[in-house]
C-alpha cells in the first residue's frame, strides 16, 4: 500500500457514519404548528420586485487569517475583520478611501513577522490597541484578563491559535463599532459568519454585548451554512422540502401570481435533543448562564433551490434577547412576532442568483477581507520588491530568502 492510500475500512465508517446521521428522524411535523416554533413557521418570500423597498441597513462582518513559512524559519502571518453594508440594494461607502470599489471598512495589523515567540507576544499585543479592540474593552469596563478565556501565553502557544484568536476578538468588537455608527439606527441588521458563541470571550461579557444590541432594537445575527446541525437535520429537512413543494405550494394563498415567484420559506427552533447530538450539552444551553455566548440556534430555508433540499439551509445563530425578551427575569416565552419578521427581512437577502438561499452581503464581506487566495503570492513579490526598492539587497540574495526546497527536490 502507498503512503497516499487510505485504507477501505477508514473510508467505509466515515460512509457508514454519514449514513446515519443523515437518516435520524426527530420527530419534527413537516406540516408545523403555530404554537410550537420546534416545528415549521410557513411564509411567503418577500416578493422579488420588492427586495430593496426598506429603510433598514444591513450590514456584515466576516475576518480571515492566513500565514506563510519559508524554509529560513521567516514566517509571514497576518489577520483582518471588516464589514460592509447594504441600503436599499446598494452597497455604500463606509471608509474614507478614495476608490470607487472598496467602499467596507477594514482592519489590517503592522506586526505581520514572526521568527520568535517575541514576535507572537507583539501580535498579541497590538490586536488589544487597535481601536475597535479598544473600545471593545472599554465597553466591557473590567481587566483585559478578566473577559478573555485565556491568557496570553496559552494564545500565543502556536501561531494558528494566535491568528484565530486575532480574527476573532477583532470581529467581534466590529459588531460594537457598527452598531455605535451615526448611521446605524433601531432596525437595522448586523450579519456574521458563524455563531453568537465565541470561543475566545467568557459568556457573562458577550451577554452585556448581546443585551446592548437589544436594548438598541439592533438585530444581530449569525449564519452559516456548515454545521453539524445541518447533518443531524437533514432527514427532516427532506421531509419539510417535499411538503413545502408537493403539497402546500399547490395549496398556500399566495400574493404571487407568476409560479416562478411562488416560494415558501419557513424557520423552526433547534431542539434540545438536535443540539445536543451536533454539539453537546455546555455550548447549546439555551439561557445566558452556564453555556456559552448569547445565542439561540435555529434551521432556516430563505429561497428554494430546485432538488438541492440540504443546500437551501442554513443555520440561524440570533440574539437570545430578542427571541426571548423575558430570559433575564427568567422567562422562556418566544417572541413569535419578531422572530417572524426577522426570518421575513432576511428573504431580502437570499434572492441573488449566484447564491440562492445565503444572505449575499455575508458573500460579498468575504470576498472584501478573504487572505485565503494567493496570500503566499502576494505577499512574497510585495517584499521582494521592497527588499531590493527600500533595503537595496542584492537579486540573488532576494530570491534565494524565499527558496521553496519543496519545489526543488
Amino acid at each position: 500500500m502507498s503512503r497516499k492510500e487510505i485504507p477501505d475500512s477508514a473510508i467505509e465508517t466515515v460512509a457508514r457514519h454519514i449514513n446515519t446521521r443523515s437518516n435520524k428522524n426527530y420527530g419534527i411535523n413537516p406540516i408545523g404548528q403555530a404554537d410550537n416554533i420546534e416545528t415549521p413557521q410557513i411564509f411567503e418570500i418577500v416578493p422579488f420586485d420588492q427586495i430593496d423597498n426598506t429603510n433598514n441597513r444591513f450590514y456584515s462582518i466576516d475576518g480571515s487569517y492566513n500565514s506563510e513559512q519559508f524554509y529560513n524559519g521567516l514566517a509571514v502571518a497576518m489577520y483582518s475583520a471588516g464589514y460592509i453594508c447594504y441600503h436599499n440594494g446598494k452597497q455604500i461607502r463606509l471608509n474614507t478611501l478614495d476608490d470607487p470599489v472598496i467602499l467596507g471598512q477594514a482592519y489590517y495589523p503592522e506586526n505581520i513577522i514572526v521568527t520568535n515567540r517575541d514576535h507572537l507576544f507583539a501580535i498579541y499585543d497590538e490586536v488589544l490597541t487597535l481601536k475597535p479592540v479598544e473600545r471593545l474593552l472599554k465597553f466591557w469596563g473590567t481587566k483585559t484578563e478578566n473577559v478573555l478565556a485565556y491568557d496570553r501565553n496559552a494564545i500565543c502557544d502556536n501561531l494558528s491559535k494566535l491568528l484565530s484568536f486575532c480574527q476573532e476578538i477583532l470581529e467581534i468588537a466590529l459588531i460594537l463599532e457598527v452598531a455605535e455608527l451615526s448611521d446605524t439606527k433601531a432596525g437595522d441588521f448586523i450579519l456574521r459568519d458563524g455563531t453568537l458563541r465565541p470561543l475566545q470571550v467568557k459568556q457573562p461579557y458577550l451577554v452585556q454585548l448581546g443585551k446592548y444590541l437589544h436594548d438598541k432594537s439592533i438585530n444581530l445575527i449569525a449564519i452559516t451554512k456548515q454545521s453539524p446541525i445541518k447533518m443531524e437535520l437533514s432527514y427532516t429537512f427532506k421531509q419539510i422540502d417535499v411538503y413545502l413543494q408537493d403539497q402546500l405550494k399547490h395549496e398556500y394563498p399566495f400574493t404571487q401570481t407568476d409560479p416562478n415567484r411562488k416560494k415558501l420559506c419557513c424557520w423552526f427552533e433547534v431542539p434540545v435533543s438536535v443540539l445536543n447530538a451536533s454539539y453537546g450539552e455546555m455550548f447549546v444551553k439555551k439561557d445566558i448562564h452556564g453555556g456559552r455566548g448569547f445565542g439561540l440556534f435555529f434551521a432556516a430555508r430563505l429561497d428554494y433551490v430546485e432538488k438541492l433540499q440540504n443546500y437551501d439551509w442554513v443555520i440561524v445563530d440570533l440574539n437570545i434577547f430578542d427571541a426571548i425578551p423575558g430570559i433575564e427575569s427568567g422567562k422562556s416565552d418566544r417572541d413569535k412576532t419578531t422572530l417572524a419578521n426577522i426570518f421575513g427581512e432576511l428573504t431580502r437577502l437570499t434572492q441573488e442568483h449566484y447564491i440562492l438561499g445565503y444572505p449575499y452581503p455575508l458573500a460579498e464581506v468575504h470576498n472584501f477581507v478573504s487572505l485565503k487566495k494567493n496570500f503566499k503570492e502576494e505577499i512574497v513579490n510585495r517584499l521582494k520588491y521592497s527588499l531590493y526598492k527600500d533595503q537595496r539587497m542584492d537579486h540573488i540574495d532576494i530570491e534565494n530568502l524565499f527558496l521553496d526546497t519543496h519545489d526543488r527536490f
